[in-house]
This record gives structure tokens, sequence and C-alpha cells, in this order.
């Protein structure tokens, strides 16, 4: 009977350590594959919010759009 509670002992140790493991690897990827924020800036005509690399920037203003810009500088 001891040796049957001693082997179970060490299943539940090796499975505990095996999900421990597991786990560290797990959250590293999560932390590693965050992604990098980006400046959001305001169109200047219409107020939406878009981020800087896809806005339209012209005398220091942002734009939505080549429209929103040309109707801004009438």
């Amino acid at each position: 009977m001891s040796r049957l509670l001693f082997f179970a002992i060490i299943v539940v140790l090796v499975f505990w350590l095996i999900k421990r493991v597991t786990r560290k690897k797990i959250d590293l990827n999560i932390e590693s594959s965050t992604i990098e924020g980006e400046n959001m800036v305001c169109c200047d005509y219409c107020g939406l919010h878009l981020p800087r690399s896809e806005s339209i920037t012209k005398e220091n203003k942002f734009f939505c759009n080549e429209e929103h810009c040309r109707l801004h500088s009438k």
C-alpha cells in the first residue's frame, strides 16, 4: 500500500512540474508577441482618429484622406 501511495505522489509531482514548465513557455510567448502601439492622430477636417502612418500630413496638420486635405485648404 505504501508503494502505491509513493508512486501516486511521484506521478502527481511529475504532472505538476510539466504543467509549470509549459505554463512558463506560454507566458513567455504571450509577452514576446505583444504588438507595439502607434501614435494616433485626429483628422483636422472631420475629427476621425487614425494611426499616424495612415494619415496625410500637410502644414503640420493631419487628414484621413486626400479629399479632406483639399477641402480644409480651401
